[in-house]
Formats: structure tokens, C-alpha cells, sequence
């Protein structure tokens, strides 16, 4: 009973001593503000310059972090003790530069200023570097690092700068996808829209076909070189863009570790796409990707009643349909299959929905780009993948050449031609004449994974 009075005793002295403090600090230290405002106020200055010191010491970092996340080993050692770095491989050059830059537009032309002596570089900033045919048509970039006479900044940004080219093999998806796209969310993703692209070779339809994905990885409006002749200065920048493989994303080798998972949900976020998997899909639809010039269906109006036969709304895919991908790919999307003989129309794969079917059609002498550009692919996608590989029969060819022709019976002897030769004849002189009987067994069995336990749960 006697702690209580002697709590409230010692409570009565602490207010007291407060309040003879208050008044000893106004008479010694005059002020217009009470030292609690004061004290609130220094306190409020103090927490600022924290945060914004916080701030900048962040954007500095931020940038360095990232761009040293695009390189390993030797490559991240020169950028972090040169600010400037350079890697090649078989497939795409990449340069960063993890210092200011001024970017002169009107002769394609990176400055990257610094004591060293000056050193020369000629980029081609696209993701097919092997290809001769492709790369003719890619404009090179000039990149000027160590002690150069940079031309005055026009406009000055805060980001950092992406140079791609929009040119190589664009107008085919699956160039488009696998030499731009990918790579751009390869590159890109991880610095979190905090960049701005300056595109060569700039194509208006190339950039209006895909400005959901561009604005998707960045904030800022994209710069055309062609048009602005103006010197940009950035904090930094990123010539050429990471490439892995066939549609393909090498999660350990991803700043961020983004899988083929997560470059769909990205799709899925760009295009505003309602269905992520199978199972949310009433009616199984199936499109069916309709050719037009090379390796058509010759009996497609046969197989397509076939497909309705076992209870599949058919959707034709032409190749004009393809054009308007905002509306394209929300139709892919709301399907269960696709059928399609090899060709880049099968690139939407990308948009179906997780726990889908595609099958392939396979003409004669094209297994290994069959399963190597679209089969793998899209079981990193979760789509299952079924095959159906035409026999000689089926094949326009053998009414061209004849069943003992090496066409047929010697199909290495027309590869070891070369790329053309092979192009030609099994590429672009093919058309096919499905054996009905025998494709209904594959789209019965496609049917039948519909009704299966998916193994993908992303």
C-alpha cells in the first residue's frame, strides 16, 4: 500500500524538474520557437537531410549495383575500376558505363569521358551477332572511352540510357521476340523502369507494335536517334542487350534470377491478359496458326473439321491477324491449344495460358529447329508440347522430286549445302498434306492432357 504514494511522488518530481528545464532553457537561450519546438524542428531538419542524403547516396549506388549485376569476373572488374566495360560472346556484345555519357545522336556516336587514353569501339546493338545477313543490317554504334573532346549536352536525363537496334530481323515474331524482346527484359527488368531507351535503326511500327512492353520497362519516352540529332547526356548507359538462347531466359545468369515464369507474367501484365491457367477456361478453344505462303495445310479446311469433331472451337490465325498484337495476344490467351506447322507463328505460344498444348507440325528435315526453337521452349513456359512429324507422304516435295530423290533419302546430303540450300527446299519449298487419320490420334491426345493434372502450379 505505501508504493503507490511514492510512485506518485516520484512522477510529481519528474514533471517538476521537466518544467524548471523548460524555463531555464528559455531565459539562457532566447528563441521565437519553445525548445520542444525546437527540438522538433532540428529534429525534422535532421531526419531530411538523412533521407536525403539516403536519397542520393541511393541513386548512386543504384546505378553502379545494377549495371554490375549485368557482368561477372573479369567484365565486373573493369567496370568497377574503369567504369567502363565491354563482353562478347557468340551471340551479342554488351558495353556498360557506369559514368556520365553523352550520346550524340546525329553521329551514332557514345562518349565516355575519362583520363585514360582513348579507346575505340564499334557496337551493333543486336542480339545476333553470328548471323552475317542480320547484322547487315544493323547500323554499328561508335563508342569513344578515355580522354575525348565530347560535345556540349543538349538535354541532360537521370537515367540510365539502353541502346538497341529495332532493325536485323525484325517483321518476323520470332526474331522479334528472341532478339529484342527477351533480351530487353533480360537486360532490362531489374532497374525497374528507371531507364530510358535510345533505339537506332528506329522503326515507327516496330515500336508502336510493342510500346506495351516498352513502357512496361520504361517510364520515359523513348528516343529516336534519327529524328533527334541532339546530344543526350545520361548517368550511365547499356549498349546491346544480353542474349541466352531460343526464347530462352538462364534464370542464374539474370540480374534478379527472372525465369521464363516471370517474363510470362510480365506478358501478362502488358497486355492485360485475364487468364493465367488452364483451368480457368471453360470451353477448350484451339487456335490453329494458318500459312499462307510457305508450309501451308493443303487440306487445312479438313483438319479443322477434324478439331470441331472432338469438341475444339477452332480460331484461324492468319498472318494479318497476327499484326495488332494488343488484340492478338489476349485471343491467344483465352485458348487451350495451338496447331501450327513450324514457323515463327508459333512464337504466341508465349501468351498461352499456363497448362496449354501446343503441337507442332514437323516437315521433313526440320526436327532439330522444331524442338530446339519452339519444343524446349515451351516446356520452360509450362505449356505442354506434343509433336506430330510428317511422313514423306505428306510432304509437297515428293510430288517435286520423287520418293528416291535424296530430298528424301539423303536429307544430309542437301543440309551440307548450307543454310540456303537447306532453306530452299525444306523451308520455303514445303507444303503439307496432313494424314487426317493419323493427326486426329495427336489432337485426341492433346485433348486428353487438357483433362489431366498440370504439372506447372506458377
Amino acid at each position: 500500500m505505501e508504493k503507490e504514494p511514492r510512485r506518485l511522488v516520484n512522477c510529481a518530481t519528474l514533471a517538476i524538474s521537466l518544467v524548471l528545464i523548460v524555463l531555464i532553457y528559455a531565459t539562457v537561450i532566447p528563441s521565437k520557437d519553445s525548445p520542444f519546438q525546437s527540438w522538433k524542428h532540428r529534429l525534422s531538419n535532421s531526419r531530411d537531410n538523412l533521407i536525403s542524403d539516403r536519397v542520393n547516396v541511393d541513386a548512386v549506388d543504384s546505378q553502379e549495383f545494377l549495371l554490375r549485376r549485368l557482368v561477372r569476373g573479369d567484365d565486373r572488374a573493369q567496370l568497377d575500376s574503369k567504369g567502363f566495360s565491354c563482353h562478347s560472346d557468340l551471340h551479342s556484345e554488351l558495353c556498360l558505363a557506369n559514368k556520365p555519357v553523352r550520346i550524340d545522336n546525329k553521329a551514332l556516336t557514345i562518349y565516355v569521358p575519362s583520363d585514360q587514353p582513348q579507346d575505340k569501339r564499334i557496337v551493333q546493338p543486336y542480339a545476333r551477332k553470328e548471323d552475317e545477313t542480320a547484322m547487315k543490317l544493323v547500323t554499328p554504334v561508335q563508342i569513344l572511352h578515355g580522354n575525348t573532346n565530347p560535345p556540349a549536352c543538349t538535354f541532360t536525363h537521370n537515367v540510365t540510357a539502353v541502346v538497341f537496334s529495332s532493325r536485323g530481323f525484325t517483321g518476323n515474331v520470332f526474331h522479334e521476340f528472341n532478339e529484342i524482346i527477351i533480351p530487353l527484359f533480360i537486360t532490362c527488368r531489374h532497374f525497374r523502369s528507371h531507364l530510358q531507351f535510345v533505339i537506332t535503326d528506329f522503326q515507327p511500327w516496330w515500336v508502336q507494335k510493342y510500346n506495351r512492353i516498352l513502357s512496361h520497362l520504361s517510364s520515359y519516352e523513348v528516343i529516336n536517334p534519327e529524328v533527334d540529332g541532339s546530344v543526350h547526356c545520361f548517368p550511365g548507359a547499356v549498349i546491346g542487350l544480353k542474349y541466352h538462347d531460343n526464347l530462352a531466359l538462364n534464370t542464374t545468369d539474370i540480374p534478379g534470377g527472372y525465369s521464363m515464369f516471370d517474363f510470362r507474367q510480365f506478358l501478362r501484365e502488358s497486355y492485360n491478359l485475364k487468364i493465367k491457367h488452364l483451368s480457368e477456361i471453360q470451353k477448350p478453344g484451339l487456335m490453329l496458326i494458318s500459312r499462307r505462303k510457305t508450309r501451308r495445310f493443303l487440306n487445312e479446311d479438313e483438319m479443322v473439321e477434324i478439331m470441331e469433331e472432338l469438341g475444339f472451337q477452332v480460331i484461324r490465325a492468319e498472318p494479318g491477324r497476327m499484326s495488332n498484337l494488343d488484340k492478338f495476344a489476349e485471343v491467344v490467351n483465352s485458348c487451350s491449344v495451338m496447331v501450327g506447322a513450324h514457323g515463327a507463328g508459333l512464337t504466341n505460344e508465349i501468351f498461352l495460358p499456363t497448362g496449354a498444348v501446343m503441337v507442332q507440325v514437323v516437315p521433313l528435315a526440320n526436327e532439330w529447329v522444331a524442338t530446339n526453337y519452339f519444343g524446349e521452349p515451351a516446356k520452360e513456359m509450362g505449356v505442354r508440347y506434343l509433336e506430330y512429324k510428317i511422313e514423306p507422304e505428306e510432304s509437297s516435295l515428293i510430288d517435286t522430286y520423287g520418293r528416291d530423290h535424296p530430298v528424301f533419302t539423303d536429307p544430309k546430303s542437301i543440309i551440307s549445302k548450307g543454310y540456303y540450300a537447306f532453306r530452299s527446299v525444306y523451308v520455303d519449298g514445303q507444303d503439307l498434306k496432313i494424314n487426317l487419320e493419323r493427326f486426329r490420334k495427336t489432337l485426341v491426345e492433346a485433348m486428353q492432357l487438357l483433362g489431366s493434372p498440370t504439372p506447372f502450379n506458377r
